[in-house]
């Protein structure tokens, strides 16, 4: 399955975002101010931990829904004029026996005994703020806006933990300048909730309860009464930086711009802002955008750009202040959000070709554009109002190219680009209605006849969006509505009508290809309606860009022109009898049509999921697609047909609790063509002790279509397709790899990571064909039903296919054979200290080589050999940080 969703909120009952009023009285639980310093050790010895009232009485959210918890927990806060205080004990009636823990680094899964406090502090059952720890004192934190956790907020808190007879305990110190509340001198009153889990036992209980088929969130928190904050100390933080690199890459000699041992460095500040409780101005000066993480290697044989996750910290933390809400299903396919922004469009890779024509032979050229400076800002009012604004500037880059005669010559491949981003929330009615509000903007300062012809000089959106709760918060409604425009130069915006995102130049679309247009604007909409809470939920959606729907300059837009619906029902039991603990049915189906009329995608499925007595969790599902219509196979011709498909997939996941845990899934796709899909993988983690972790993920795949796309030509004789023949191949891709990490934790704050990725992939190209005519799925092989197909003597990469035979008034054209065999292995070796709060050095070395060959099919031995001994590029970098502030 190429973009396969499935929202299963409703087992993971501690980040369920959702509220619903709760029928009973939230549990309270008073915070008590500070008359004795605390030695922060995880003891619990200072005389307040003894007096200050506890929040206790969990109740289980799993296994035995509603019962009290079996094993005990106590926390109590406390509070001086510059932190929170944390104190809890976790009682196990196996004493340090029935303790589990594990060393990970910051904000990685646990997978042991944790507790979890949730501070919802400006009590408007909306915003949360998380804080977790487990018994070896590792930290996890996150920051939630309506919807899951954000994990990349990392702020300066303390927590120190102890194992004895008793159980566990941990001692926290939160600084009031890391959270951001209501401006008041007056008490305070916090939303506030408790996870404990309990491994062992695979015990999670919760302080303010609710059942695992409600939504629940924010608004069912209990309360912290009691707090008197008079200030919020410490308005302003600095981190500057330094940055080395070495890098070794492969290259040509005979090119004067090649360095095979490059060193550079550079020195940046990051600062933060604290303008009010709520407000926090982000700025940066020189910015390191590098990130410490590969992505992944990735073979695209579509239409289709292929985008990565956001990795890079600016950019991530507090990426929940930007968007309009997204799309939620149950179970959907081949759909895309109504995305407003892609912050990896800032510092992209140039888009302007370096090489303008046949003299331009060696380029010295970035690979990616600098950013001058950037600025957010963030937060939220007391009224009820959130706000996020981005703005970045990227610097102009030029390469320069020597050319045949050695003389030189500099070109501008990427413009100085201006981007900005707000976003303005209101919150109604207790959290039960949220209304949106975005803008983005991308302005290019574009000073040559090349990038002129090329770029569009403005693209902007503005979108709405609003979701609403009713029922006693059982139904919501989410609705969203977005308008872009692009300007430009009738060159460029020629070039965005034709491009895979729109394909104006189909011939047999209403709308056809103008070159004269200086502008592109067009509507995005996303609706849905659904009932997320009891035994049986529902939803009915849709989805709908017009066909001049762009925002491609500050997101990764797919393409316009559809319209989309989808239904599906959930019927869920989560009380466990003899046979399952858990137990979920998801059936239901959609559809797409283009504005044409034409019928694109229909398909209906079945999923089931179901969690065993011994923790193994089950799920599978079925597809069925019947035969369609295809408006961008032939990549900008005629509207033809695909075959219909039916799909399999299995998966089993194996007790998380272990030592060695296992997940294996696999997959089988036939069309009616005879043509399949199939694949299998597993991922294997081992933890030898509780500070190593293994994880082991071979997989392969075999994936055969009978019209994939391999290039148009020119023919005046084609009249069916309007003067061109689209030629497509019957193709066979093989793919073996192994996703491999190794993490190594020597304490909380000292963590070493290491990732591999090896690839063998192989594409053979054969039986080169045409579509017999348009809006049908039958196809002419070449050779075989019509025409010749010949390979010359000596060059088995070339065909020379003569459509109609020697005697047909049709041209011969050449087909280079496109089959491949790629072998690429990368990865990366992180070491990462942070030596002091706030301060962290990492260490780091990357490594990324591939290498081709023309064969098109999977030697093992020749192409696992050559992994380790084609091309690479190495680089080491070290980057140190230093946080000030209080």
């Amino acid at each position: 399955m190429s973009r396969l969703t499935v929202l299963l909120a409703v087992l993971c009952a501690p980040s369920l975002t959702a509220q619903n009023v709760h029928p009973t009285p939230p549990p309270e639980v008073q915070a008590v101010p500070l008359h004795e310093e605390i030695h922060l050790d995880g003891r619990l010895d200072e005389a307040v931990w003894q007096s200050a009232p506890a929040a206790s009485g969990l109740r289980q959210a799993q296994p035995h829904e509603g019962e009290l918890a079996t094993q005990r927990t106590e926390v109590r806060f406390a509070f001086d004029a510059a932190a929170l205080y944390v104190g809890a004990r976790m009682y196990d009636d196996s004493g340090a026996r029935g303790v589990r823990t594990r060393l990970v680094r910051r904000d990685a899964d646990m997978n042991s005994d944790y507790l979890e406090v949730i501070f919802d502090t400006y009590h408007d059952h909306i915003g949360r703020l998380f804080f977790q720890v487990n018994p070896s004192g590792v930290k996890y934190d996150a920051n939630g806006l309506g919807g899951g956790g954000d994990p990349s907020w990392d702020p300066i808190w303390e927590v120190r933990t102890t194992i004895d007879s008793l159980g566990w305990t941990a001692e926290m110190r939160i600084a009031f300048s890391q959270l951001r509340f209501r401006s008041t001198r007056d008490e305070q009153t916090w939303g506030l909730q408790i996870w404990r889990q309990e491994n062992r036992l695979n015990e999670l209980s919760q302080w303010a309860f609710w059942k695992l088929n409600e939504t629940g969130g924010p608004s069912k928190f209990g309360h912290l009464r009691g707090l008197v904050i008079h200030s919020a100390p410490g308005r302003a933080e600095v981190l500057p930086y330094v940055v080395g690199r070495s890098s070794n890459v492969p290259g040509s000699v005979g090119d004067p711009f090649y360095d095979p041992h490059a060193m550079d460095g550079r020195v940046g500040l990051d600062g933060r802002v604290l303008l009010t409780s709520n407000l926090t101005l982000n700025a940066t000066v020189n910015p390191d955008f590098g990130q410490v993480e590969v992505d992944p290697a990735v073979v695209n044989l579509t239409d289709f750009e292929t985008s990565l996750d956001e990795r890079r910290p600016f950019f991530v933390e507090g990426a929940g202040y930007f968007g309009l809400g997204g799309l939620s299903c149950f179970f959907c396919s081949n759909v895309s959000s109504l995305s407003m922004l892609s912050t990896r469009r800032i510092g992209r890779a140039p888009q302007l070709t370096a090489y303008r024509d046949s003299l331009d032979e060696f380029v010295d050229e970035p690979q990616t554009t600098t950013i001058l400076g950037a600025a957010k800002l963030t937060g939220r009012t007391p009224s009820g109002w959130s706000i996020g604004a981005l703005d970045a500037v990227t610097r102009r880059e030029q390469a320069l190219v020597q050319r045949l005669d050695s003389s030189r010559v500099t070109y501008t491949v990427e413009p100085l680009t201006n981007y900005f981003v707000s976003r303005v929330t209101k919150d109604l009615g207790g959290g039960a209605t949220q209304i949106k509000l975005m803008g983005t903007s991308v302005y290019r300062s574009l000073d040559d006849s090349f990038a002129i012809s090329t770029l569009a000089r403005r693209s902007s959106a503005l979108g709405v969006g609003a979701t609403t709760w009713w029922g006693k918060r059982t139904y919501d409604l989410n609705v969203q509505l977005a308008a872009t425009r692009i300007v430009g130069d009738t060159a460029a915006i020629e070039q965005v009508q034709t491009s895979p995102r729109h394909y104006f130049q189909r011939p047999d679309r209403g709308a056809p290809l103008d070159p004269t247009r200086t502008s592109l604007t067009g509507l995005g909409a996303y609706a849905r309606v659904a009932r997320d809470e009891g035994s049986l939920q529902w939803e009915v959606s849709g989805n709908m860009r017009t066909p001049g729907f762009d925002n491609n300059d500050i997101t990764f837009f797919r393409n316009a022109d559809y319209i989309w619906m989808s239904a599906n029902i959930l019927p869920l039991w989560t009380k466990p009898t003899r046979w399952y603990r858990q137990l979920l049915f998801i059936g239901g189906g959609q559809q797409q049509y283009n504005f044409e009329g034409d019928l694109t995608d229909r398909q209906l499925q079945v999923y089931g999921q179901m969690q065993t007595l011994n923790y193994w969790n089950w799920s599978s599902y079925w597809i069925h697609r019947p035969e369609l219509f295809d408006d961008r196979l032939t990549r900008g011709g005629p509207v033809v047909r695909r075959p219909g498909r039916d799909i399999w997939f299995a998966s089993v996941n194996t007790d998380s609790r272990r030592r060695i845990v296992v997940n294996a899934t696999g997959q089988v796709g036939c069309d009616r063509e005879g043509y399949c899909n199939r694949s299998f993988g597993v991922q294997a983690q081992v933890r030898p002790s509780s500070s190593v972790q293994l994880s082991l993920g071979p997989s392969w795949s075999r994936s055969a279509s009978g019209a994939q796309y391999v290039q148009t030509v020119t023919d005046a004789s084609a009249t069916a397709f309007y003067g061109h023949r689209y030629v497509f191949a019957a193709l066979v891709d093989n793919t073996l790899a192994m996703e491999t990490r190794l993490n190594v934790t020597f304490s909380p704050a000292l963590t070493l990571e290491v990732y591999a990725q090896p690839l063998i992939e192989s594409d053979a190209y054969s039986g080169y064909r045409e579509f017999a005519a348009p809006r049908q799925l039958r196809k002419l092989i070449y050779g075989v039903d019509v025409g010749t197909d010949s390979v010359p003597a000596g060059a088995p990469q070339q065909h020379w296919i003569d459509p109609d035979g020697p005697a047909g008034p049709a041209p011969k054209f050449l087909i280079t054979d496109p089959s491949v065999t790629l072998r690429s292995l990368r990865g990366n070796v992180v070491l990462r200290w942070e030596y002091r709060p706030g301060s962290t050095l990492f260490l780091v070395w990357t490594r990324n080589g591939s290498s081709q060959l023309e064969r098109g099919q999977i030697d093992f031995r020749d192409d696992a050999g050559a992994l380790l001994q084609g091309p690479s590029s190495n680089v080491v970098l070290l980057k140190v940080n230093y946080w000030l502030g209080s």
